[in-house]
């Protein structure tokens, strides 16, 4: 891969890793507010519960890619970047646009998808 690529990516996936850390931290301070809103009876509490699960579980996504962005940020860092996990191969560039922090190339991504199922 190209350094100016390298580059191109190196900025994208940081932009999006300070933009998942603000996130993360909102998420963080709407969970505290709703918790110490003082739910004044049952569906009050039952509203929080639901909206703090929401909140939570947006927040472990988010999460989750900010763990795949430092591993991406720490693959640019070593010269592995781009390089499917599964085959070994060059990752498209155009999938890298797409999602700049995949691991695997389209072809085992699909494979990977069917073992899944």
């Amino acid at each position: 891969m190209k350094k100016s690529e390298l580059e191109f990516f190196k900025k994208m996936l940081e932009e999006r890793r300070v933009q998942i850390v603000k996130n993360i931290n909102v998420s963080a301070n709407e969970i505290n507010e709703l918790r110490e809103s003082g739910a004044v009876d049952e569906f009050d509490m039952a509203s929080i519960n639901s909206d703090s699960n929401l909140e939570y579980s947006i927040s472990a996504k988010q999460r989750e890619e900010l763990y795949d962005i430092d591993i991406s940020l720490s693959k640019i860092k070593n010269g592995t970047y781009g390089i499917c996990e599964m085959c070994e191969e060059e990752i498209s560039v155009a999938r890298l646009k797409a999602k700049p922090n995949a691991k695997l190339c389209i072809s085992c991504k699909e494979i990977s998808e069917k073992n899944k199922v």
